[in-house]
């Protein structure tokens, strides 16, 4: 009897079929990437509150923080910066370091799937290295916040485990605890701002 073969590709709710492993642009909607990171939550759902802490909220928190440092920015890198994690509405978000243990092919998978949602919204497919250097401080700022404010961390425990944001750059930045259809308003209305004037 023949092998079966595994199936590679996940249904979305909008009826597009993403191939995992050779994931398209046509198969990417936004309302799917938006539903999907409303519903996966930040630290493995180890956060305080009556809501999870979701990605989407988190990639809200993220694009606010390099708009608030980059404030003379294109908006196309403020919508790489709300897109930031994009893959994780198929992947889920696993903390640093499950990442680690996985290897290579995780990696591979998330950067592919990452390069299709680039191409599907006018983004480079690979972004210049000083965009992602400065999302990357955008995403160590919220996960500073993230930690000490609602994942339990002391903040000289978070000071031996994650970067420590310079004086006045959390300034402003609040994180959004709410229902998972409130935050995928918000991700929602972002993107079609950003969209709009990219």
């Amino acid at each position: 009897m023949p092998k079966r073969q595994m199936r590679a590709w996940q249904r979305m709710l909008s009826g597009r079929r993403l191939d995992l492993l050779d994931p398209t642009p046509v198969d990417i909607e936004i309302e799917d990437i938006a539903h999907g990171l409303s519903f996966v939550a930040r630290w493995n759902g180890q956060t305080r509150g009556d809501w999870p802490y979701s990605v989407a909220e988190h990639s809200l928190l993220v694009e606010q923080a390099f708009t608030k440092l980059n404030p003379d920015t294109e908006p196309r890198w403020q919508l790489a910066a709300l897109l930031h994690d994009a893959p994780e509405y198929v992947l889920g978000d696993m903390i640093s370091p499950v990442k680690g243990a996985l290897g290579q092919e995780y990696e591979e998978m998330d950067l592919r799937i990452a390069e299709a949602v680039h191409r599907r919204f006018g983004l480079p497919v690979k972004l210049p290295t000083k965009i992602k250097q400065l999302i990357k401080q955008a995403d160590y700022i919220s996960a500073w916040l993230e930690a000490i404010e609602i994942a339990g961390f002391s903040e000289s425990e978070a000071r031996t485990i994650f970067k420590v944001p310079k004086p006045g750059y959390c300034d402003g930045l609040r994180i959004n605890l709410r229902p998972p259809t409130e935050s995928r308003k918000a991700y929602l209305a972002r993107f079609e701002r950003l969209i709009n004037v990219t």
